[in-house]
C-alpha cells in the first residue's frame, strides 16, 4: 500500500531471484510480502592453523562460511478485501505464494519424468538436475548467491476450502563462495563482489585511537 505522505521514502522488499547459472538470465523473481524483523547471519571462521602447525596459525585458508536465517510472513487479508482484484487468493488462498517458495527446494516435474525416461532406457548414469542459481537479495548492497539448508512452514489460518490464509516461513540459506563454485561460475562472481562491498563498507567505518582502549601502544 502507498504511503499517505509522499516524501516518505519508498520500502524496498527483500527478496529471492532466481537465475540461469550459465546466462544470468532472471528466471522469477520473489518478493518477500512483509521484511522480516531481523536475519541471524553466522560466519564460521576458515583458519588454516586449526590443529596445525603454529606457523598456519594466522592463516585463512578461505572466505568465512555465512548462514543466514529469517523467518517471513504471509498474509492474504489485505488481498482478501479486495476479492475482485484478488481472484487467485480468493480461490487457493496463499497455496500459490507457498507453492513458488516450495518450487526453490524441488526439482520440476518434467524434469523427473525426462529422468525416468532416460533410465527406462538403460542409461546407468544419470547427471542430477541443475537447478537455478538462488540470490538472496536485501538491498543493493547485499546480493548473495544462495543455497536453501533449510525450510520450514507453518499454516496458522485456513479459508472454508482448508486454503491457508496465514503462513510463516522459515529459511535457512548458506552464502555459496568461491570456494563452492570457482571465480568463473556467475555465483562466484557475485560473491567477490559482495565480498569487495565489505570492503569498501569497512573503510568507511570510523576508526579509533589507542587511547580510546586505556593504552598509548603496544608492549
Amino acid at each position: 500500500m502507498p504511503s499517505s505522505f509522499p516524501n516518505s521514502p519508498r520500502l524496498l522488499r527483500g527478496g529471492l531471484v532466481l537465475v540461469d547459472p550459465d546466462s544470468g538470465q532472471v528466471r522469477r523473481v520473489i518478493a518477500l510480502q512483509y521484511n522480516p524483523d531481523s536475519l541471524n547471519r553466522t560466519l564460521q571462521v576458515m583458519a588454516a592453523g586449526e590443529g596445525g602447525e603454529r606457523s598456519e596459525v594466522l592463516r585463512l585458508k578461505g572466505p568465512a562460511v555465512e548462514t543466514i536465517k529469517l523467518e517471513a510472513e504471509i498474509d492474504a487479508a489485505d488481498q482478501l478485501e479486495f476479492p475482485e482484484q484478488n481472484a487467485a487468493v480468493v480461490e487457493f488462498g496463499i497455496q500459490p505464494q507457498l507453492a513458488a517458495l516450495e518450487g526453490l527446494i524441488n526439482p520440476a516435474s518434467a524434469d523427473l519424468l525426462s529422468g525416468n525416461g532416460i533410465a527406462g532406457a538403460g542409461t546407468i548414469e544419470i547427471a542430477p538436475t541443475q537447478a537455478p542459481l538462488t540470490l538472496f537479495v536485501w538491498s543493493k548492497q547485499r546480493i548473495l548467491p544462495v543455497r536453501i539448508t533449510e525450510f520450514s512452514i507453518t499454516e496458522e489460518a485456513f479459508d472454508p476450502a482448508l486454503n491457508p490464509l496465514r503462513a510463516k516461513v522459515s529459511l535457512g540459506l548458506r552464502v555459496l563462495s568461491v570456494n563452492d563454485v570457482g571465480f568463473s561460475h556467475k555465483a562466484g562472481n557475485l560473491f567477490m563482489g559482495y565480498l569487495q562491498n565489505k570492503e569498501r563498507l569497512a573503510g568507511k567505518a570510523p576508526g579509533a585511537a589507542l587511547g580510546a582502549l586505556g593504552i598509548g601502544g603496544i608492549p
